[in-house]
């Protein structure tokens, strides 16, 4: 270039550059057609049909591994309500037995055959009462040699009821139903445990859906800052071959594509894990499957109250309503602890009506008629000595039960700590975002001044690289803040325990 003409070209130049820098500060806004700037959310390709929060929040519901196990749980805890009624249930017991003897004749006594059979049938319940009712028959037949008896073969018949009542230790509906109780409180406990887990799924569920949006819109971050990389690339190419650029431009520029290159690969990389993350929470063997298009959900987000969110918490989060349930089963077992200490002091009495004759329909008939009838009653104490074991096992109750009100007062605290956190981490992310977009529109204005004083000769492609990074940093920040705060927002809703009425989940 002719060294006269230089000062006229700088000249030249720099009117151009001021022209652009007065039409972009008077222009309402940059035009499309000159610079390439995408919005705060970038296009997606189609990839499906839509797929929402609420659908993959029911899928996970349906077919999630952690689910499908612990949904077992409950149905255990509630069997173990019939495993403790169990030892209240009617009892049938049926005996038979046969028996033979012979005895040989001597000098003293002739020679002696005889031949018996009992069968014996009684039903005992024991009642919440502390009294155990039994009431039984028995029929037995013996046949021995006809100078030996009257009646061969013989039938003797009777029919006996025994009561027998807990006078200390096992006395009283309320003891005798408190393991029963006990279970009962544990099926409610699983299903408060159950329902946890189904909000810890929904949360995770949540998570991994905005990971999958952010991802994505990641993705397309990244091809669209390779696209402007490439142009650059080739507009360096153009203005060194027209001796307006130096090499160095041009490697600047190759460099900038090939850093773009890096960052599509390992946005690809991240959109097929957080898939597949995602896919494994909502389905089963089904990585294969194709995810249709997902979106951030663009309804207004208000600040949360703390007093709201705290009174929620303690009314609805199932972790808090389980540990309630445990120091009511932690008292239940002081009840028992302490029955046992007691020494065991019972009365007995039994009513029986009996019958002999030569056949088993006369031998019933003859106890029926109340001729023969026989009674007893009796009183039974039992103490272990000392009662070591018995003392011990009540002190050891007192201490459970310490512990686990301790350990309720710490949930109460940490479930406050929690929600103070959590307010707080959704009010400073709302703020946080709407940071981000003003950071993002800032970049992108100094990405286009700086690509305007390249296009007029003022700046180098190693600075316009530079502007375009920061654009594309800021837009990725601007999306890390989207899945931010909703990410704090589905952990305020999981400390509150109301993710299942705000996606109007109903558990069987």
């Amino acid at each position: 270039m002719n060294l006269r003409r230089l000062p006229i070209a700088l000249g030249i130049a720099s009117l151009l550059a001021g022209v652009a820098l007065w039409a972009q500060e008077s222009a309402p806004a940059p035009s499309p057609a000159t610079v390439p700037e995408p919005t705060s959310t970038p296009v997606r390709a189609p990839a499906g049909p839509e797929l929402t929060l609420e659908q993959c929040i029911a899928r996970a519901l349906q077919r999630n591994f952690d689910l499908e196990i612990d949904r077992f749980d409950p149905q255990i805890a509630k069997e173990a309500i019939d495993v403790a009624r169990d030892p209240f249930q009617p009892v049938l017991s049926v005996t038979s037995n046969v028996s033979h003897s012979h005895d040989a004749a001597t000098f003293q006594a002739p020679r002696v055959v005889s031949d018996n059979a009992t069968t014996n049938v009684g039903v005992t319940e024991q009642l919440y009462s502390g009294t155990t009712v039994t009431v039984s028959s028995q029929l037995a037949r013996s046949h021995t040699d006809p100078a030996l008896t009257a009646l061969n073969p013989a039938y003797n018949a009777d029919v006996t009821l025994a009561l027998r009542q807990q006078l200390l230790r096992g006395f009283g509906t309320a003891i005798n139903k408190a393991l029963v109780n006990r279970a009962r409180i544990g099926f409610d406990k699983a299903n408060l445990d159950f329902r946890a887990r189904v909000l810890d799924v929904i949360q995770s569920t949540e998570n991994a859906y905005v990971n999958v949006v952010f991802a994505r819109d990641q993705l397309e971050v990244r091809k669209f800052s390779l696209a402007l990389a490439e142009k650059l690339f080739s507009e360096a190419q153009t203005r060194r071959d027209t001796g307006v650029a130096t090499d160095l431009d041009v490697l600047s520029a190759e460099v900038g594509v090939a850093n773009a290159r890096r960052g599509v690969l390992l946005a690809q990389q991240t959109v097929g894990d957080t898939e597949e993350g995602l896919l494994a929470l909502i389905g089963q063997f089904e990585l294969e499957s194709k995810l249709g298009q997902m979106h951030f959900d663009d309804a207004g987000i208000a600040a949360p109250v703390f007093a709201s969110s705290y009174q929620m918490a303690k009314q609805s989060q199932p972790d808090y309503l389980s540990a309630q349930a445990g120091v009511e089963q932690a008292k239940l077992d002081i009840e028992v602890a302490k029955d046992n200490t007691k020494p065991s002091l019972s009365v007995g009495g039994a009513v029986g009506l009996n019958g002999n004759r030569g056949n088993y329909n006369d031998a019933f008939s003859d106890a029926a008629s109340s001729k023969n009838n026989n009674w007893q009653v009796d009183v039974a104490l039992t103490y272990p000595w000392g009662q070591v074991g018995d003392r011990a096992r009540y002190r050891q109750s007192l201490a459970t039960l310490t512990q686990q009100q301790t350990r309720l007062r710490q949930l109460e605290q940490n479930i406050e700590v929690q929600v103070r956190a959590a307010v707080r981490a959704v009010a400073t992310n709302i703020e946080s975002v709407k940071i981000s977009a003003q950071a993002r529109q800032l970049s992108a204005r100094q990405y286009e001044l700086e690509k305007a004083k390249f296009d007029a000769g003022l700046s180098t492609s190693y600075l316009v690289l530079q502007s375009q990074n920061d654009l594309e940093n800021a837009k990725v920040n601007e999306l890390q803040a989207q899945v931010n705060l909703r990410t704090s927002i589905g952990a305020l809703h999981r400390i509150e325990g109301s993710s299942l009425q705000r996606y109007s989940i109903t558990l069987p």
